[in-house]
């Protein structure tokens, strides 16, 4: 669930959306297929998204996102069985351009054979000062339904989240945001098949019922020449479950011809371990966790995308479409979670591909 996840992150990360003007997004359609594996867990599927402009000022969009998802990672491998699983979701989007104020609207489902969301976000942006300026202000409920397939369990997840970002055009050729995000989980919110232990033994684990994050980024874009640009990101965060986290990455795009373009990236995460988790416990506590997402790691992400034309003049209804390939390879470290099989800390690569296909009409 967790890798689903951060795949589905991956492919809406548009560094480059996040500093435009106000203006309508483009009316487009979009086909991605992706392909992450890692751990043990394998995630595949295909994403479409569809959107359409009227009277210049209104913008719709529809998107359909299917992860297969087959999992023997290192949790199953030592304290349950092997897993295949389906997750699909839905979502739409309603665009409304009013002078320098952009409002989104929009709502997600997904389904997997135990677990259910859905979200609903709102966002408004409005410039100052000739399109210099940009202040961004969003919104996100979600309601979540976490079961067990081998039981009668389910219970309930609680999620909001407000976001405060600003956008600055600093010369004629940088750009800097940043942003700040707050999320509050309330509910259920740790895995029902994951087990800590305590003196060699597994018991279920127990999280708290809240969790209260914030998370702050600044990012910048550089246009040296119109054939190349770069982009230094950062992003702080930390929640009252005691985790600390840091993220850097670092882009580069160039033109290697008409019609050709490639973006590189290397990006690198580490974060401190939650105050209830151990690898081992000596005694059993009010809450106790061994999810290897909540102990210390750190991960290192080097990747590529090229993108070509395949239309480079209008054809039928069609005004130009491009060809885009991704990869990346990620390497994990986990500081303080022991492989059992082993005894040594727990490291795993993955690797993570995309095909995207997109038309403009």
């Amino acid at each position: 669930m967790n890798s689903a996840r951060w795949i589905s992150a991956c492919v809406v990360l548009l560094f480059a959306g996040q500093l435009l003007a106000a203006t309508l997004p483009d009316e487009r359609a979009e086909s991605l297929y992706h392909v992450y594996d890692g751990g043990g867990i394998e995630v595949t599927g295909p994403a479409l998204l569809v959107r359409k402009n009227f009277a210049e000022k209104y913008s719709v969009a529809a998107e359909y996102y299917v992860d297969s998802i087959s999992g023997a990672s290192i949790d199953v491998v030592t304290s349950a069985s092997p897993y295949t699983e389906r997750r699909t979701e839905y979502g739409f989007g309603f665009d409304w351009l009013s002078g320098d104020t952009l409002m989104s609207l929009s709502a997600t489902q997904s389904d997997e054979n135990d677990y259910d969301a859905t979200t609903f976000n709102f966002d408004v942006g409005h410039e100052f000062f000739g399109a210099m300026t940009r202040v961004n202000m969003g919104y996100s409920r979600g309601s979540d339904t976490v079961m067990r397939v081998d039981t009668d369990f389910e219970a309930d997840i609680e999620r909001a989240s407000y976001r405060l970002g600003v956008s600055q055009v600093l010369t004629r050729t940088l750009v800097a945001n940043i942003d700040y995000e707050a999320i509050l989980d309330d509910g259920y919110l740790n895995n029902p098949y994951r087990s800590a232990r305590v003196l060699g033994a597994s018991v279920p684990e127990v999280y708290p019922n809240t969790r209260t994050s914030h998370a702050l980024a600044v990012r910048t874009l550089k246009h040296w020449s119109d054939n190349w640009s770069t982009r230094a990101d950062y992003r702080y965060f930390e929640d009252t479950w005691d985790i600390r986290a840091h993220t850097l990455e670092l882009g580069i795009n160039t033109r290697l011809r008409a019609g050709w373009l490639l973006e590189g990236h290397y990006r690198y995460y580490t974060q401190d371990r939650a105050s209830f988790y151990a690898d081992e416990f000596d005694r059993e506590f009010n809450f106790m966790a061994r999810d290897k997402e909540l102990s210390t790691f750190d991960s290192n992400t080097i990747g590529a995308r090229l993108s070509f034309e395949l239309l480079d003049e209008p054809w039928r209804m069609f005004e130009r479409a491009s060809f885009s390939f991704g990869y990346d390879f990620v390497r994990f470290d986990y500081d303080d979670f022991t492989d059992v099989r082993s005894g040594e800390p727990y490291s795993f690569n993955a690797n993570v591909v995309q095909l995207y296909v997109t038309a403009w009409y």
